[in-house]
């Protein structure tokens, strides 16, 4: 089977392709820059996602079309944010579906259901995003959606917050904090239940679906996580760097994060500043039911494998340029006098 991952330069869209290639399907890459790494038979086609003609020569001839092209929640541009998101993905959907590709697989994003009414929240809760980066996946969600009312196969997968070897954005500050001993924040408490989900399983979770005949929606995490604290003082014990979690007042905290976000202060979004103090888990049975999928790793054993990759990797990363949001190191701004507080 031929796949064409979209965005396959980027964290996901790498292991992705990893993934692909380990069942033995030609592969090959659609995105705006290529990589050094990228193996010698995936092939490469550059384009931008707004470009249906260049869309058009990586689709032809492909059975699958995995779409991970997004711009992210700390994209501070709301016109970039819903041309990508939202109008990207109808060029996929319409330039896929032109060019006889069987089905489009669409990675989403748990951030469109901003904060639950229930959870763990059930398969067929309706979205309700709370903040752009959210309303513009949604919105990517309701091309999906009718693309499949027209009889298109389309998947949809949502993930919780993905970790995993390659992951770092945001989480390079946490492991920065805790290699170098420094005590680390959570909100409140720090007892809202947080599920992720290790970028491997997801990956899984898609070519699972890409595979399945007919249309479907999906709902991705860990079957065995707990508290924001609990995740976090693990690390913190497993490291042995004598970092410490330690709680701030979430209000206050909030306020912060939401001040320094519009001032371009801290490198976090209006999504972290909505999410990171509350709960958030999926009930994943009719994914694991309808997909024969089952998570390998627990928020545990993914944030030690992480932390570990990043040891193992810090300066030749520090070194990288170039490379998406997710994969780079990203610059502490503010939160650096986080530190010194806490």
């Amino acid at each position: 089977m031929a796949s064409l991952v979209a965005g396959g330069s980027g964290y996901f869209g790498q292991v992705m392709v990893e993934k692909l290639r380990a069942r033995g399907e030609s592969v090959a890459v659609f995105d705006l820059a290529d990589t050094p790494d990228r193996p010698d038979d995936v092939a490469f086609f550059q384009g931008d996602i707004m470009d249906r003609e260049a869309l058009r020569e990586a689709c032809r001839g492909m059975d699958v079309v995995y779409n991970n092209i997004a711009q992210i929640a700390l994209v501070r541009d709301k016109r970039l944010l819903y041309e990508v998101n939202r109008d990207g993905t109808e060029n996929i959907l319409a330039v896929a579906r032109e060019e006889g590709v069987r089905k489009v697989v669409y990675t989403s994003t748990s951030a469109v259901f901003g904060v639950p009414d229930a959870l763990p929240v059930p398969p067929d809760q309706t979205p309700r995003p709370m903040e752009d980066y959210g309303q513009a996946k949604y919105e990517g969600e309701l091309r999906c959606m009718a693309y499949m009312d027209q009889g298109y196969e389309v998947a949809i997968l949502r993930p919780c917050t993905i970790m995993g070897l390659g992951r770092l954005g945001i989480f390079h500050i946490l492991f920065e904090w805790i290699r170098t001993g420094s005590n680390v924040p959570v909100l409140g408490r720090g007892d809202n239940v947080f599920q992720f989900v290790h970028g491997g399983d997801f990956a899984e979770a898609c070519i699972l679906a890409g595979g399945k005949s007919g249309s479907g929606i999906y709902n991705c995490g860990t079957d065995r996580y707990g508290s924001m604290r609990q995740v976090l003082e693990h690390l913190c014990e497993k490291a042995g760097s004598g970092s410490r979690v330690k709680g701030v007042p979430m209000g206050l905290a909030v306020l912060g994060m939401k001040v320094t976000s519009a001032l371009g202060l801290s490198p976090l979004g209006a999504y972290h500043a909505l999410m990171y103090g509350r709960s958030f888990e999926f009930d994943i049975s009719q994914t694991q039911s309808e997909l024969g999928w089952q998570p390998a790793f627990s928020n545990e054993e993914m944030f030690d494998e992480t932390y570990q990759w990043y040891l193992a990797n810090r300066e030749a990363l520090e070194a990288e340029q170039g490379a998406s949001a997710h994969r780079s190191p990203m610059k502490q701004g503010a939160l650096a006098m986080m530190k010194f507080i806490l």
